[in-house]
């Protein structure tokens, strides 16, 4: 194939997609657009390289594309060859906002008091003026000092109780520990188990690591505990992975009962436990994570840039029975190196004067606030949400498509949200879309962005012109 390397490095999986073969390679340029697989401006192969690729006949990649451009996702370039589009909305197309809100990006919102630029400023401030600032400004070895570990401890004790200091490593972020914690358990080929939808995050380390990737059905209480035992007899999986709190995307949240018999199954089984509790301080009350139940068998992660800020760029993982930390810190070595000194020491000190208490408190209650302006304003039976997180999970209406909502919200309500496809490891993806609360400014543009998602749900969807000859 006659074609660049970033035109040989796409090309899309349509083998077993039902319907039109042009309508699945749109779905798939959608998908890989939501995960970012593919980059504004990023040029796609020419039609007749990609009708070869695919054994398909030039007409139909030539529709692909047209529906493709259609939605919103492509720009054709004459003499130039076919590109991603800029996701930029154009301001003539905006419909309620000059500036576009990217309610895709799952973050903590800003509370107005305290402030956190404040904090960060003073905080950092007193650190390098202390009386060893050379500690926090030069490198280090080990996943982090014992006064780290003892403040990750500490600040995981609501969800762990007591809890060795020793079995805790610090990560710069959770995507690094999710790495480090499947790269010991598996290697390329084998399966972990996860939830039919999940973090894209482990789709990603998936296919750096060579693994694959098991679906595992749910309930309105989370992933079932027999439909893990059958998912072992069928795929003899080496993990499995799972977010218990304010799951990812569809915001369930374990009840304790469940956690419990997901936590005696896997004992059972002999498989271990991947838990990501990335949203496991957020709610007023937090629930004892599975790693509680089974601490013999869990990798527990923790990040606090799903909590307090992605500014503190950090993560605890936690070795299950202390078992294997070494080999956990040299992964951690050997891919990050280590930590910031400076956000890990600055965290400690939050811990010890409580700041980092008080930040998340007033992260819960703006939360709680955002929660209700979307209950206020979206219909209440679309969505699922937790009354303390930070997104929620909306369920369309059956004329809208999940990428043409996905690509209308943008083009004319000046908003990112993120389909289904990016989470999902079944076919069909359902129609749904995540809608995070936290990246709007504040109160007011949040409320400005929810009158456009209700809008926008109200109106019709767009049929599929290309369809009719």
């Amino acid at each position: 194939m006659d074609v660049s390397h970033a035109e040989r490095a796409w090309v899309p999986r349509i083998e077993g997609e039902q319907g039109p073969i042009y309508l699945a390679i749109a779905d798939a340029i959608g998908a890989a657009v939501a995960r970012v697989e593919l980059r504004p401006g990023e040029r796609l192969p020419t039609h007749r390289a990609l009708a070869k690729a695919l054994g398909v006949d030039l007409t139909t990649v030539t529709r692909a594309y047209a529906e493709a451009r259609r939605r919103g996702l492509l720009d054709a370039r004459v003499g130039r060859g076919t590109f991603i589009r800029s996701m930029a909305p154009s301001p003539s197309l905006q419909a309620t906002s000059d500036e576009f809100v990217d309610l895709g990006m799952n973050l903590p919102p800003l509370p107005e008091e305290p402030r956190l630029q404040d904090l960060l400023q003073q905080g950092l401030s007193r650190l390098l003026g202390g009386q060893e600032p050379r500690r926090v400004l030069s490198y280090r070895t080990g996943a982090g000092t014992a006064d780290e570990r003892a403040a990750g401890a500490l600040w995981l004790r609501p969800v762990l109780g007591e809890v060795d200091p020793g079995r805790l490593l610090v990560c710069p972020g959770a995507q690094p520990a999710l790495f480090a914690a499947l790269s010991a358990l598996a290697e390329p080929g084998d399966t972990v188990l996860a939830d039919e939808l999940t973090y894209p995050g482990l789709r990603a380390v998936a296919e750096q690591l060579g693994l694959r990737l098991a679906g595992v059905a749910a309930d309105d209480e989370g992933m079932l505990p027999e439909a893990v035992e059958a998912a072992y007899g069928e795929n003899r999986p080496k993990a499995l992975y799972c977010i218990p709190t304010i799951q990812n995307p569809t915001t369930v949240t374990m009840p304790r009962e469940r956690r419990q018999a997901l936590a005696a199954t896997a004992q059972r089984l002999g498989l271990h436990i991947v838990e990501d509790d990335a949203y496991g301080l957020l709610p007023s009350r937090p629930l004892p994570a599975i790693a509680s139940f089974a601490p013999e068998i869990t990798y527990y992660i923790s990040t606090l840039s799903k909590v307090l800020s992605p500014a503190l760029r950090m993560a605890y993982l936690v070795a299950p029975g202390g078992a294997g930390v070494e080999r956990l810190g040299a992964m951690l070595r050997a891919s990050v190196l280590m930590a910031s000194p400076l956000l890990t020491g600055l965290f400690a000190e939050w811990m010890r004067d409580g700041t980092a208490g008080t930040v998340l408190s007033a992260i819960r209650k703006e939360s709680a606030a955002r929660q209700r302006l979307a209950r206020e304003l979206l219909p209440r039976a679309s969505f699922s949400a937790h009354p303390e997180g930070l997104h929620l999970w909306l369920r369309l209406p059956p004329r809208w498509n999940r990428l043409d909502f996905t690509s209308h919200l943008r083009r004319q309500g000046g908003l990112g949200v993120v389909p289904s496809d990016a989470f999902s490891l079944v076919a069909p993806a359902p129609d749904s879309v995540r809608v995070s609360l936290g990246a709007a400014a504040n109160r007011d543009d949040l409320r400005r962005a929810m009158t456009s998602l209700a809008i926008g749900l109200d109106r019709g969807g767009s049929p599929h012109f290309a369809a009719v000859v």
